[in-house]
């Protein structure tokens, strides 16, 4: 059973949401003024100890959401004997887990002895063990690595009282529900449980079946209204070389501070990092074969300003909330439309204005239809003078709205697109090769026969380790 709540803006400000004084003081530290829509509707359901299931896209204030009213929780003892923790936070990358931590800490920093501890894949598990060893309050972690403490009997849930499901709907893709209903098993059947998702569709209205009771139902924040703030752009592209033209055109721009480069793959990631490092940009790669010591390390940096182009993966989709991000560019169109938001999340936070950029060749209609009708949006197509399409694609009207075809044939010559994954590495970072020792050298010393031989026959192409030694000093 499901209860929908009411929409709509109230004129509250967080002191009348019966929070905790030492927590008020602690947002007021923060430069909050007023709770954000979906925390003026779930919070006062969630402190009265109801189970919510909560649509909520990225940058609406979800976090605090819950984390607000967890905290609330913590603020009164229990005599429950036991070291396990009190709150559950299940995440589904390590990215938004230690976005989850570092919330819990800034918003409890004033309440007396409040312990965090974050449980991720790619941290050492001796330091791991130590930390849940010793008396937990909140404890934020991705499922794989949980089950793997909760099959050793490291973790007691005894004193467990709320269990919070962050991003539902990317555990459910991610298939970690499995997991996540094989942890939720090992709780108390008495805790409070609180799901969030950026949709509330079928799948995770089955989820919420198994997990909630008589949930709460809130939905706010569409996704028209989410991106209002941001431009969307859109540049067709011929081939691999005029997206790269295209991509150094946007870097170029001066309104730019930083700017987050999507691509699909993480070879891809890594190859063109080396390939705007090797023109000058201050830029690093992320995705998930790096170890947690290097994606912590890359993140802080870009939070201090020592990045201006970060090259990701969708792993950096979701989590990442860095205020100075003004561009997101679609080197690489995503799968799935929902991914589409999540990237283009990561500009216009808080308010603030972005600009989101995407690239779409002859291949990528199918993507770019589900985009906009998962958003409700069209995305307008620019050109920039001198480096305008050769092709051009044709529009349909649709009921009412025009959606791009790319029916047009012509023969053409062929495109990096179509070639191997190694060849269209080399295109995107011909800066570089190999000579016929197998050494490194810059692509200047070989023609370009003798490059793309070379690089075939060295299909490893650029060494992760090498750049990120290059970037560390």
């Amino acid at each position: 059973m499901y209860i929908q709540l009411p929409l709509g803006k109230y004129n509250v400000s967080f002191e009348a949401l019966n929070l905790n004084p030492s927590i008020i003081k602690a947002i007021q530290d923060a430069g909050y003024t007023a709770p954000t829509p979906i925390q003026q509707q779930a919070i006062p359901e969630l402190i009265a100890g109801h189970d919510v299931m909560a649509s909520a896209q990225t940058g609406t204030g979800k976090t605090a959401a819950f984390m607000l009213p967890a905290l609330n929780l913590l603020a009164t003892p229990v005599k429950t004997p036991g070291r396990g923790p009190r709150i559950l936070v299940l995440t589904p990358t390590r990215e938004l887990a230690l976005q989850v931590s570092e919330a819990a800490m800034k918003y409890g920093k004033y309440l007396p002895r409040i312990k965090v501890v974050s449980i991720l894949g790619g941290m050492p598990y001796p330091l791991q063990n130590r930390l849940l060893s010793q008396p937990v309050d909140i404890l934020v972690a991705t499922p794989g690595r949980l089950i793997d403490h909760l099959q050793r009997g490291r973790i007691d849930f005894k004193r467990l009282q709320m269990m919070v499901l962050d991003e539902a709907d990317r555990m459910l893709d991610m298939g970690f529900i499995e997991d996540v209903e094989t942890i939720a098993a090992a709780t108390p059947a008495t805790r409070q449980t609180l799901l969030f998702s950026a949709t509330l569709d079928d799948a995770i209205n089955k989820v919420a079946s198994k997990l909630l009771k008589s949930p709460k139902r809130i939905q706010v924040a569409s996704q028209k209204s989410k991106l209002e703030n941001i431009e969307q752009r859109l540049h067709y592209v011929d081939d691999l070389s005029h997206k790269n033209r295209l991509l150094n055109h946007v870097l170029g721009d001066e309104k730019l501070k930083q700017a987050i480069v999507f691509t699909a793959t993480k070879r891809d990631a890594d190859t063109l990092a080396d390939n705007l490092y090797a023109q000058g940009h201050a830029v690093a790669a992320l995705h998930g074969d790096m170890n947690q010591r290097e994606r912590t390390r890359t993140l802080t940096r870009l939070r201090n300003g020592g990045l201006r182009v970060l090259v990701a993966t969708d792993v950096a989709a979701r989590g990442i909330d860095v205020p100075d991000i003004t561009h997101v560019i679609n080197f690489d169109l995503p799968k799935f439309a929902e991914d589409y938001v999540h990237r283009i999340g990561r500009t216009g936070r808080a308010g603030a204005e972005g600009i989101a950029v995407s690239f779409a060749s002859q291949k990528d209609s199918t993507h770019l239809t589900r985009i906009e009708r998962y958003t409700g949006q069209r995305i307008d197509a620019h050109t920039i003078p001198g480096l305008e399409p050769r092709f051009k694609p044709r529009f349909k009207g649709n009921g009412g709205k025009d959606t791009p075809s790319f029916g047009q044939k012509r023969k053409r010559s062929p495109s990096p697109f179509s070639a191997n994954r190694d060849q269209r590495s080399f295109a995107v970072a011909n800066e570089f090769g190999r000579n016929s020792n197998g050494q490194r050298v810059r692509g200047g010393g070989l023609d370009q026969n003798n490059r793309s031989n070379a690089f075939r026959n060295n299909s490893s192409g650029f060494k992760t380790t090498q750049y990120s030694s290059a970037r560390g000093k």
